[in-house]
């Protein structure tokens, strides 16, 4: 490839889509040369601003010649028809998170990314964080053993003017989804890395605080192939932000606390001391193991996760964030929606025809939104 450095364009430059823009210039592997996007005010002021070439269709821009790999930061409906374009034209593909909307068109996206033999990449940055990294080489090392219980609850918030500001947010027309597809995604692929998918789902969402149509509160009991057990909670309308995750095992336990990192080591096995022990009030020793911390890299987040796309496009180097392991996140949005709305328990994999059904009655009761207050704005949280 000419000079080492992959021709990204951007495709969705309002938002998430400007915020990468900006950061790919922090990447020597990496060079912003197209964007695209629907709005023709947004991509002519994004063509501008960066000093590169607009389209208002992502084809043109796929089939300009000026890119060798996208990043699709548009709504979620559009992430799978865009990329296959991308993979059918021999284009490397970065899709932000969710990697769709139903676990059908994740299918359909991954099977266009092994045809195309092109590197395919999902957006969560999430799993670049030092204290996440070192999680994962406990949960791989096998230190925990046999998994018994996970936990993982994420109380954040959004206040209605996010909710209005766009036509399409917070509807199941627009966006499939609340909680569980748009904020949840990065928590639920973390829960997913290091705990695994369980076997099946028996889940409530429910819209208590916001005037939107899909679920702002999400709420599941997960039951693993192990016979283990775990909890999961969503929701937009907590505050301060509550992140924690937890991983109890029958030789430790993990737990993740905001960006803190504790490990939990117990002397032997849990099991093997429970019919071994002569002490009637005996327990296994416990010590909280100190946990070294991968080295910090220059670049952190979205730019982490982009250099190290860029680099496997380059290099071949492993991908952090494969965008077949997106899938996995999509199981569960899918699960806990459909446990949600038939009000049992629901096995995964998630039936691709009863939630393609489920939500095409769901898209018939979505309505037009009267208070829309239209704003494309940058995360400011977006690193």
């Amino acid at each position: 490839m000419a000079d080492e450095v992959v021709r990204f364009g951007v495709i969705g430059v309002g938002g998430m889509g400007a915020g990468h823009c900006n950061m790919l210039s922090k990447i020597p592997e990496a060079k912003l040369t197209a964007v695209a996007d629907a709005d023709e005010t947004a991509v002519k002021s994004a063509s501008e601003k960066f000093g590169v070439p607009g389209f208002t269709n992502h084809l043109a821009l796929l089939e300009s010649g000026l890119v060798d790999a996208v990043i699709i930061a548009t709504p979620h409906y559009f992430h799978p028809p865009i990329a296959i374009d991308a993979f059918e034209r021999g284009i490397h593909v970065l899709s932000e998170k969710p990697l769709a909307v139903t676990v059908s068109a994740a299918d359909a996206m991954i099977a266009a990314a092994r045809r195309s033999g092109r590197k395919f990449g999902i957006m969560y940055q999430m799993r670049s964080e030092p204290h996440h990294l070192a999680a994962k080489q406990i949960v791989e090392s096998g230190a925990l053993g046999e998994i018994y219980r996970t936990s993982l609850v994420m109380g954040w918030y959004r206040s209605q003017a996010y909710y209005n500001s766009g036509g399409w947010r917070a509807t199941w027309a627009g966006e499939g989804g609340g909680v569980l597809i748009n904020q949840a995604p990065h928590y639920l692929d973390l829960f997913c890395w290091l705990a695994g998918l369980p076997a099946s789902i028996t889940g409530t969402t429910r819209t208590r605080l916001h005037d939107i149509e899909v679920e702002d509160e999400a709420y599941a009991f997960l039951t693993y192939k192990n016979g283990a057990h775990g909890y999961l909670y969503a929701s937009t309308m907590e505050v301060p932000n509550h992140n924690m995750l937890e991983i109890c095992a029958d030789r430790g336990k993990i737990v993740i606390h905001g960006s803190r990192l504790q490990y939990f080591r117990v002397e032997g096995s849990i099991r093997e001391f429970t019919y071994t022990t002569k002490e009637m009030w005996g327990s296994p020793k416990v010590t909280e193991e100190p946990v070294p911390l991968p080295e910090e890299k220059p670049l952190k987040g979205h730019a982490a996760i982009t250099q190290n796309f860029a680099r496997a496009i380059l290099y071949n180097e492993p991908l952090i964030a494969p965008g077949e392991e997106g899938l996995n996140a999509m199981e569960l949005i899918n699960g806990i929606i459909l446990s949600s709305k038939i009000q049992s328990t629901v096995e995964l994999p998630v039936n691709r025809t009863a939630y393609d059904q489920l939500l095409e009655q769901l898209k018939a009761t979505s309505k037009a939104k009267k208070n829309v207050e239209t704003q494309r704005v940058t995360d400011p949280n977006f690193t």
